[in-house]
């Protein structure tokens, strides 16, 4: 019998950036690995219907990552197709992933050839704000610029600076945590939390806008050097709008981590929709995150409508 089961390696938009708020960028899709270690892709656009049942039971090892060059990578199946013990590997493959040594660079810690390769190239520094006004500060390489926000779920982002390495963006990445109290990391739950209810949009751009022009200030005065001050934009995708304007909805009612699941995305923030279910006219907010490390089984499935009342506004 031929097993349909597929592993989630998480939403990703790939493609090109958007060039204006009408305009979407690259298409964004559910990554899934076949058991034979191929992938497929699961399309996020909006009008989208989504149906699966997750295999209950652990997270599983989603392998890990070889390094060759700036543009160079290959992915590696977990040898032994082990469960998850932290994040989304197993120990073995946590410690054969060449990406795990990304963040010591900048502090002196060895690195293979490729990745050097690929952190020798010019990234970009950048402060990202949430639905809830929560903001990080955040990396991305040169060729991943607007990709890396769409998928991280950015209600609106500017850059602030570009470095000339991998280095030098996370000593600067550093510098604005401990100076400026930036965080480097927000996480998921909280970010599909805050999208049940977001801030005002012109209200976040006024945030956004006062801690990236903190971060540049910080940068004009610091004696680091292999970096310019940048002023520019991040461009949110159009699939975006519905899911961040201001207006309240419910959150998904359903656990991620078993059971059947069926809904249409209306819009996409990240890895976040804005959902749709069979037989009721209410909003729901889904962290697709969720399924990441999971089995699922593609079909015509249906999630249960739950007894809720529209709150009063």
């Amino acid at each position: 019998m031929t097993d349909t089961r597929y592993l989630v390696h998480g939403v990703f938009w790939d493609g090109p950036p958007a060039v204006s708020a009408a305009s979407d960028g690259g298409r964004p899709v559910l990554r899934l690995q076949h058991r034979s270690g191929g992938f497929t892709e699961m399309a996020l656009d909006a009008g989208t219907r989504l149906g699966f049942r997750v295999a209950g039971g652990v997270r599983h090892c989603l392998g890990h990552t070889r390094v060759f060059s700036a543009t160079g990578r290959r992915h590696v199946t977990c040898p032994d197709s082990a469960d998850a013990l932290r994040g989304s590997q197993c120990e073995p493959c946590q410690l054969a992933d060449d990406t795990r040594l990304i963040h010591d660079f900048h502090r002196g810690g060895r690195v293979p050839a490729g990745l050097r390769d690929y952190l020798m190239q010019p990234h970009w520094l950048y402060v990202a704000t949430f639905a809830n006004g929560a903001s990080k500060i955040g990396t991305a390489s040169r060729p991943r610029k607007w990709n890396r926000l769409a998928e991280q779920g950015a209600v609106v982002a500017r850059y602030v600076a570009l470095a000339e390495d991998g280095r030098v963006v996370r000593v600067l990445e550093d510098l604005a945590t401990s100076e400026a109290g930036l965080a480097q990391q927000v996480r998921g739950a909280a970010k599909a939390a805050a999208l049940t209810d977001p801030l005002p949009g012109d209200e976040l751009d006024l945030l956004n806008r006062s801690r990236a022009e903190d971060v540049r200030t910080l940068l004009a005065g610091t004696a680091v050097g292999g970096f310019a001050i940048v002023d520019e934009q991040w461009v949110r995708p159009a699939q975006a709008a519905d899911l961040c304007a201001a207006a309240a909805r419910h959150a998904y009612p359903h656990a991620m981590h078993s059971g059947n699941h069926g809904f249409t995305l209306r819009a996409l923030c990240g890895s976040h929709g804005l959902a749709g279910l069979d037989g009721s006219e209410l909003d729901f907010v889904v962290n697709l995150g969720l399924l990441k490390g999971r089995l699922v089984e593609p079909g015509e499935y249906s999630s249960e409508v739950p007894a809720v009342q529209e709150a009063l506004f």
